[in-house]
């Protein structure tokens, strides 16, 4: 079990987020919980995620929102530059849930992946 503060990038409105959320709750673990939509991240956030994350921008990307599918962003016309300016931006466009730990950040979906960080598969 974890030792270290968990953070979760998380949207109260969202099931796997809420899902995400409940299983670190039961674990107790040390836990920062930043609502992304409250607090979004800044473009220098994006970047240190991406980094953790180790995948490109678009990546982080949710193409199926609906500021997304309706043309105001579009994945072949979009620089990487432009995708972390998006998100930083628009906050919705961002994956979720987010779980960080120390220099690791993992997509939680399933919501259930979550047990990979607390028991150390993905640290």
């Amino acid at each position: 079990m974890t030792q270290k503060p968990l953070t979760i990038y998380h949207n109260p409105s969202c099931n796997r987020s809420r899902k995400a959320l409940q299983i670190l709750e039961q674990y107790k673990t040390q836990l920062q919980i930043i609502e992304h939509f409250e607090t979004p991240p800044s473009q220098s956030n994006v970047k240190q995620i991406l980094k953790k994350l180790g995948v490109a921008p678009i990546n982080l990307l949710r193409t199926t929102e609906e500021g997304f599918a309706k043309g105001r962003y579009q994945s072949g016309l979009m620089s990487d530059e432009d995708i972390i300016e998006a998100i930083a931006q628009h906050p919705s466009l961002l994956q979720r849930p987010l779980v960080k730990y120390g220099n690791k950040v993992i997509i939680t979906r399933p919501s259930i992946d979550v047990l990979d960080i607390i028991s150390g598969k993905s640290v």
